[in-house]
C-alpha cells in the first residue's frame, strides 16, 4: 500500500490517504489514522500506532 501526506509526528493524531499499491494491494483506496505513542525529538526515535482502512474494488 501507498500511504501518501505529511505525517506531523508532534501532533497526538492525524489522517493520512492511502493512494493505491502494487500485487493484491492494487487500486486500493483508503486511509490511516495514526497516533503518536512516544517520540524523541533529540535522536528522532519514535513510536507510531496505524490503524488503516482500505476499500479494494
Amino acid at each position: 500500500m501507498s500511504i501518501l501526506g505529511r505525517n506531523q509526528v508532534l501532533l497526538p493524531a492525524r489522517e493520512l490517504p492511502i493512494v493505491g499499491g502494487t500485487g493484491i494491494f492494487r487500486f486500493v483506496r483508503g486511509y490511516a489514522l495514526t497516533n503518536t505513542q512516544f517520540f524523541d525529538v533529540s535522536t528522532g526515535d519514535g513510536a507510531f500506532e496505524y490503524n488503516v482502512y482500505v476499500f479494494h474494488y
